[in-house]
């Protein structure tokens, strides 16, 4: 194979790929303004049978005249070492949480970051708790009812209980508690103390009543998650629109209310997943749970919704009890407190609330060693050059191999160029000299690509668990550099902030990416200069295209780039220097051996 063209396909590959990101990314969905409802539909929730008269199929009560004006609804405060938020004892709605740890911005100054929202902000986004009358006849709590509240506030080891007694003899009771971190427990209990059985269905759901802002990049999943029955199901607010409406056309009603997906599995999980934020419902226990993706039209905005209930209605017997016991997790996607949920509580593959993406197998140990060795040094920023250091080592004979091929290609050079001159008016017979003089040098024409091959997924995994995981967010490295998940704040068309004239984001070339550029150059002047000359100028052009390409990256992976660029280039130098002092002790052992054989 000849090498120049197969270092050509790769690295026009890679450009590709790159191209892609930057300009063929999915439409960004448009951030819609919220409008208020007036009241919770669980007809929004579990498709379920008809209730009594007074109550829709799916247990809402049916409209009313306008009410006299209410006092305002009781909020029952969040207080944690790592939240602060509160819980609306109208509905029982958890509808404001903040991240204690996160800003919005580098800025000390910066709001923390609100992960969930009450119905009368910008964009509410909450968890709520509830039960559906499936016996048509008992009456249950809606998204209007004021609960008792017993407790509070709530926070680590202090539980708060929501109480509501439907006048009938059917007490209901939530009960709810938060750990050190992100995860809430929730036990909903129903208490009959009638002489019949009670016949209900529990559950809970996460609504959005906004499309967020996504990302759009084709490497990151931001929408519905989840893995239930073992699978991993993932929907973007796209697909699922899609996915809707098509089943909206459909006549049967039961596949209709389905909307996009449903599932049942004990200790799975399912939610709204952002780049670093996740809100889920875990099923807590052995008991199968049944989850539904819900795109729902209200007028022209949009609603989302996750739902978790039980797979059948559950009967409370005279004078019992009856209990269903659920998690919540809202917060950070951080890894390791993902993985040590996923094994305290067995909630399957909760990890991969991260999108790791195909490279799973690469991107979670690169996560594991990068924080390592982070926690190790102290610096995220270190941990990338060090990580690319033993990438580099551990490589090394390999590379060592490449690198010596590519310096023998490059000494033959003048040879190769003498046959294509010798040759040119019959292009076989040059290839086939060409070949001849590969064998005859013992040199592997397509073991030069070889550092490009290994380098290709190492850095896809790279700039995946940059991208992705919030252990990158934020992370600074040395002097400018302060989040290596973002791109490089500088720009030499702003003579790096001595003329800040506020440049448009696409004239944007940061010193790092220059720097990037001139490692590559100096890289590829150290390999042989290819023969043809179109392929010369395509080499001749890859530094300059890859610097402006590589500027609105992740500082963290042009970092790695540059460093690794550097490497390459030191233990490249080193081989081309020794195999220039072997050839030469070769022509001097040829000269003093030659006379001898004629005497």
């Amino acid at each position: 194979m000849d090498q120049k063209r197969l270092f050509v396909a790769i690295a026009l590959s890679i450009a590709v790929l790159l191209l892609f990101d930057m300009f063929l990314r999915p439409e960004r969905q448009q951030v819609q303004q919220a409008t208020r409802t007036a009241q919770q539909a669980p007809a929004e929730g579990v498709p379920l049978p008809a209730g009594p008269g007074g109550m829709t199929a799916q247990g809402a009560p049916a409209p009313a005249e306008a009410a006299p004006a209410r006092p305002p609804a009781r909020r029952v405060q969040i207080e944690t070492p790592r939240l602060l938020g509160a819980i609306n004892a109208r509905g029982a709605r958890l509808d404001d949480l903040t991240l204690r740890d996160f800003r919005e911005t580098l800025d000390r100054n910066s709001p923390l970051v609100r992960l969930l929202a009450p119905r009368d902000t910008r964009e509410p986004y909450f968890v709520q708790w509830g039960w559906t009358a499936a016996d048509g006849r008992t009456r249950v709590p809606d998204g209007e009812t004021d609960w008792e509240v017993e407790g509070g506030p709530l926070t680590v080891g202090r539980a708060v209980t929501l109480r509501w007694d439907n006048g009938g003899g059917v007490t209901f009771e939530i009960a709810l508690s938060v750990d050190e971190n992100f995860l809430f427990r929730a036990e909903q209990r129903v208490i009959n103390r009638t002489d019949q059985p009670v016949v209900v269905l529990p559950w809970s759901r996460i609504r959005r009543e906004v499309t967020p802002h996504v990302e759009g990049f084709f490497i990151l999943h931001e929408g519905f998650v989840g893995v239930i029955d073992g699978r991993l199901q993932e929907w973007t607010y796209t697909q699922l629109r899609d996915e809707a409406n098509r089943r909206r056309g459909l006549r049967d009603e039961a596949e209709r209310v389905r909307a996009a997906f449903e599932g049942t599995g004990g200790r799975s999980w399912a939610g709204f997943t952002d780049k670093y934020w996740l809100a889920a419902l875990i099923g807590d226990g052995p008991q199968p749970m049944r989850f539904a993706f819900r795109h729902i039209r209200d007028g022209a905005a949009d609603r989302w919704q996750v739902d978790m209930a039980t797979p059948e209605p559950v009967t409370i017997a005279a004078g019992a009890t009856g209990t269903l016991g659920s998690r919540v997790f809202a917060g950070a996607k951080e890894v390791l407190l993902l993985d040590a949920y996923r094994d305290r509580y067995g909630i399957t593959d909760f990890d991969k609330a991260v999108d790791f993406g195909w490279f799973y197998f690469l991107t979670k140990p690169f996560f594991y060693a990068l924080h390592w060795l982070s926690e190790l040094f102290g610096n995220m920023g270190v941990a990338i050059l060090v990580f690319t250091l033993i990438i580099k080592i551990i490589f090394f004979p390999l590379a060592n191999k490449s690198y010596q091929s590519m310096s023998r290609m490059k000494i033959l050079a003048p040879k190769m160029q003498e046959i294509k001159e010798r040759y040119k008016d019959d292009p076989q017979k040059a290839q086939a000299e060409m070949m001849a003089l590969y064998r005859a040098e013992k040199v592997n024409p397509a073991s030069g690509c070889l550092p490009i091959l290994i380098q290709i997924p190492v850095f896809f995994a790279l700039y995946k668990v940059l991208f992705v995981t919030i252990e990158m967010r934020h992370a600074p490295f040395f002097g400018w550099v302060q989040d290596l998940s973002a791109p490089d704040p500088t720009n030499a068309f702003e003579l790096f902030g001595l003329l800040p004239w506020g440049a448009p984001s696409w004239l944007h070339l940061p010193a790092w990416a220059i720097l990037m550029g001139i490692t590559m150059w100096a890289q590829f002047k150290l390999n042989p200069t290819p023969p043809d000359p179109i392929q010369a100028k395509v080499f001749g052009l890859m530094p300059i295209l890859f610097t402006f390409m590589l500027a609105s990256f992740p500082a963290g992976l042009v970092i790695y780039w540059t460093w690794n660029n550097l490497l390459s280039i030191a233990q490249q130098a080193w081989i081309m220097r020794h195999e220039r002092a072997a050839r030469r002790a070769e022509r001097k052992a040829a000269a003093v051996a030659k006379p001898k054989g004629k005497g």
